[in-house]
């Protein structure tokens, strides 16, 4: 391995101008160094899922995305294949390990349509806590949308990244969930312009508000 025409030391550090072959061979180290963090706000339609492959030829969530010229991108947490909506993407992992400990609490929005009667009683029990099959859960938060009978929309913010965890609190009250949808992670809210299959790109001031907020 050669910097600059010299041999060079185990030990070496690469300085921006320098000039890297190893067995005669130009290597353009320049792009392995340090990427600046990149966030997306993907819009996951329902029928997608949240992995890199899927052994069933299920559609995936990266094949939408940008390619990276270095790294990859990481989803920061998941949506199971029939809920839609917000997933946030970054090529930084230490941003998305820390979006993602629960020791954080980041809240999660959620809009969700009811099949079912909804009174006054069952959402104070869901606010306080109902038991689940993996120990006890609640909303932080719950409200009536719109909607009228038994097809209402309610907006319910979770703090925990369980699995199904909306749709299990629902049906432990014997109604169901006919349609899921993630609005907002964070302070970071789902662009009414980002439809189906796209993305939006954070900006500058709001990755700094969000590395901020976690610390980074």
């Amino acid at each position: 391995m050669t910097v600059n025409g010299h041999k060079v030391q185990l030990g070496y550090h690469l300085k921006p101008d320098d000039y890297l072959q190893i067995n005669g061979r130009v290597v353009k180290w320049d792009k392995y160094a340090d990427q600046p963090t990149r966030v997306l706000v993907y819009n996951k339609p329902v029928g997608e899922i949240v992995t890199r492959r899927d052994p069933e030829g299920r559609p995936v969530i990266f094949t939408q995305l940008p390619r990276l010229p270095v790294g990859r991108w990481i989803a920061v947490g998941r949506l199971d294949i029939n809920t839609s909506g917000l997933i946030l993407v970054t090529n930084n992992g230490e941003l998305a390990n820390r979006l993602m400990h629960p020791s954080r609490e980041v809240e999660r929005e959620y809009a969700v349509r009811i099949l079912g009667e909804v009174d006054d009683a069952m959402m104070e029990r869901l606010r306080k806590g109902v038991e689940l099959d993996d120990g006890p859960a609640h909303f932080d938060d719950i409200r009536f949308y719109t909607g009228e009978g038994a097809n209402k929309w309610f907006y319910v913010t979770v703090k925990q990244g369980r699995n199904r965890l909306v749709r299990r609190l629902w049906e432990s009250q014997g109604v169901k969930v006919s349609r899921l949808m993630r609005v907002r992670y964070g302070d970071v809210v789902l662009p009414e312009r980002v439809r189906a299959h796209s993305f939006y790109e954070l900006e500058a001031k709001e990755l700094q508000e969000l590395m901020a907020f976690v610390g980074l």
